[in-house]
């Protein structure tokens, strides 16, 4: 197979929803392999571990093998290994989790003084 830049191969294996968003991450740092900030054009081998930054959420994810275009989700195992720990994704799931407001539903919108009690309760955390 020949060779493919990096974040084409992120793009592939559905890390990232377009190549720009793959290479703008490189760009900004936000891929690192060995301690090191990746760019876009570097050229991936199959062992290598990867740490991508998605927001709040630290991926670890190792080079099963190289591939030319993307494939479906069900196909990623084949190219990629997620290292990531699952208190990674537990403490994603918490965050979400604790800044969700729920509400009844068919209670509607909250009144003006509702929403100054919500306001009043989310400034004394």
């Amino acid at each position: 197979m020949d060779t493919i830049r990096i974040d084409k191969w992120l793009w592939a294996v559905r890390l990232y929803k377009t190549r720009s968003l793959a290479t703008e991450a490189c760009r900004t740092g936000k891929i690192v392999c060995e301690g090191q900030e990746v760019k876009a054009s570097r050229i991936p081998k199959p062992g290598d571990i990867y740490e991508i930054q998605q927001g709040t959420l630290n991926k670890r994810v190792q080079v099963k093998a190289l591939l030319k275009n993307r494939v479906s989700a069900k196909l990623v195992v084949d190219y990629a290994i997620d290292l990531t720990p699952a208190e990674e994704y537990e403490r994603i799931q918490l965050m979400r989790e604790l800044n969700y407001e729920r509400r009844p539903r068919g209670t509607g919108r909250p009144t003006k003084r509702e929403r100054r009690d919500i306001d009043r309760l989310k400034d004394d955390d």
